[in-house]
């Protein structure tokens, strides 16, 4: 979870104090505010034509930082929301170690500067929230409190706007420290000392963010009022697991690796993934393996000999001529390196 963790002010004082500033962040103290265009990173984002879509004309502000919010915010604009975030004086952490995502995340968003903490920072944000219909955060809900951007304090001042608040956990667990990989961890996602191929939660939760933004304004329409509507990491790690909770991707289960038509083998020079688990694919592939069914019935595609079968196949043939094949038969198949 890429989530401010700071929820109390005296914290960011003592941060302050002994120069350290968290992966995830609150607005820091750093110098005195305005609103300001950034100074690009090498790889600033481009600026980019206002996309149409069946979001245009809805107007969103994000103050999340680092993963979640911008990839929340990026979809929204993808979707055609005009979208504008203010980031700290410091600027995104992800700015600075990985200018890539950021400049990919940051496509067609306006962003500018103001720190949070200072009456002019105040200011600028509340000028901007006068024209806003969605506002996206990742900060504890204490620390948006100590910012004044609680939700019963902005729903009073702005009682059309909707605020999407992206957390860690749901609830009172809100509060507790927590990442990407915790939540994961949580929701069994991941295997020994292994480190997880990408951030599913994060990632996750941003998807999670984009619909929810959605959602609101579809009830604000309905009702004529903003609402607040809370996202947690944890919850999309959990709902991205459900298939592993379910058993379906453990040895026994269909899409586990216990189908032989839905696996992952080695060919002559590297591998080839096969999700041939439909009948018809299924089929296909027992066709071009030269695999014939048994006279009293059916292929048992669970069966050891079916996975001996496709190993010994697969085996003689290189990554090229499998692509080849799969062309020519329409079979769900894709080649990797080794």
């Amino acid at each position: 979870m890429w989530v401010c963790p700071c929820n109390d002010q005296d914290r960011y004082t003592r941060e302050a104090k002994h120069n350290h500033t968290p992966a995830s962040m609150e607005q820091p103290r750093e110098r005195p505010a305005s609103c300001q265009p950034l100074n690009p990173p090498k790889s600033a984002p481009k600026p980019s034509p206002q996309p149409t879509g069946p979001l245009k004309g809805l107007r969103v502000l994000s103050i999340s930082l680092n993963l979640p919010g911008p990839a929340a915010l990026q979809r929204l604009h993808q979707l055609g929301a005009r979208c504008q975030k203010i980031e700290p004086p410091s600027g995104d952490p992800m700015r600075h170690f990985l200018p890539q995502a950021y400049a990919d995340l940051h496509q067609g968003v306006r962003v500018s500067s103001a720190d949070l903490k200072t009456a002019a920072g105040q200011a600028t944000l509340h000028k901007a929230l006068t024209q806003t219909d969605v506002l996206l955060t990742s900060f504890r809900p204490s620390a948006l409190r100590k910012l004044g951007l609680g939700w019963t304090a902005l729903h009073k001042r702005y009682p059309h706007l909707c605020q999407i608040a992206i957390v860690g956990a749901p609830g009172e667990a809100a509060e507790i420290a927590g990442h990407d990989l915790t939540y994961m961890a949580e929701a069994g996602l991941t295997q020994n000392l292994e480190m997880p191929p990408t951030l599913f939660a994060d990632m996750g939760g941003a998807l999670a963010a984009s619909e929810a933004a959605m959602a609101a304004i579809i009830q604000r329409t309905r009702t004529g009022k903003g609402n607040h509507r809370e996202v947690a990491l944890s919850t999309a790690a959990l709902f991205l697991g459900l298939p592993k909770s379910w058993g379906l991707t453990s040895p026994q289960g269909v899409v586990g690796g216990a189908h032989a038509g839905y696996r992952i083998y080695a060919c002559q020079d590297g591998r080839v993934a096969v999700a041939a688990l439909e009948p018809h694919f299924a089929q296909r592939l027992a066709d071009v393996a030269a695999i014939k069914a048994p006279k009293e019935g059916a292929l048992d595609w669970r069966a050891p000999i079916m996975r001996k079968r496709l190993t010994r196949f697969f085996a003689g043939h290189t990554r090229a001529s499998l692509d080849a094949i799969a062309a020519s038969n329409d079979l769900p198949l894709h080649t990797l390196a080794n």
